[in-house]
């Protein structure tokens, strides 16, 4: 179909499970990825050696950026299959409305996760595609032309839960699940590379959080 430029979206999931952390580019394909979503994670390398294949042999301008977890209006908050901000925001949610005395999460709390509003991944997609190509490439590889976005810092699992209880009222006790797993230790972005090139996130999480949770307040 003759597509010159094309973003494609990849997902923090590309990098082994027992990275060092920050994870920055360099550490794609350096280690074994995380078996719960091994196959998600290879669909998405595969893009990204895809589009660094179509810009050598062809000449394309084709740029991928992987983004760290994201939140915000218009997110899936289904009780089964939902991830897990919008999971938390619904559970919380149905605890306020029925008085519930506690609300149980999964695995111990400790696992550090990042989240993004998706606002500021979609500034941050604006501001990778209107590089110009000679920009992009002066800060990228040709087998590794791939730029993390991430929100700059992580919290743990029982500090969000806290957070969204701080967000939508609840005021019940949160009690953790041990016999849950956790999944991966920690998935923090490196994103210097993004930042040097002058985008910076804006959305603080607890404002961001406060956005959903009217969003599914709305939707609900």
């Amino acid at each position: 179909h003759g597509v010159q430029r094309l973003l494609f979206l990849g997902s923090s999931c590309i990098y082994p499970k027992n990275v060092s952390q920050p994870m920055n580019e360099d550490a794609l394909l350096t280690g074994k990825l995380e078996p719960t979503n091994e196959p998600y994670a290879i669909a998405k390398i595969a893009g990204i050696k895809l589009c660094e294949s179509y810009n050598r042999q062809y000449g394309r301008d084709y740029r991928s950026v992987m983004p760290t977890n994201l939140y915000g209006p218009g997110d899936n908050y289904h009780p089964e299959n939902s991830h897990v901000v919008p999971a938390m925001l619904r559970r919380f949610h149905e605890a306020k409305l029925a008085q519930a005395p506690s609300v149980v999460i999964w695995g111990t709390g400790t696992p550090m996760r990042e989240f993004l509003h998706v606002d500021d991944m979609a500034a941050a997609c604006f501001h990778v595609m209107a590089m110009d190509k000679a920009g992009y490439e002066a800060h990228t590889q040709p087998m590794q032309n791939h730029i993390n976005v991430g929100y700059g810092s992580d919290i743990t699992i029982a500090e969000l839960a806290r957070m969204v209880a701080r967000v939508v009222g609840y005021r019940g006790e949160i009690t953790f699940d041990t016999s849950k797993p956790d999944g991966t230790p920690r998935k923090l972005m490196d994103s210097s590379r993004l930042n040097n090139l002058g985008w910076q996130p804006r959305v603080a999480l607890e404002d961001g959080l406060a956005q959903a949770y009217a969003d599914f307040c709305q939707a609900a």
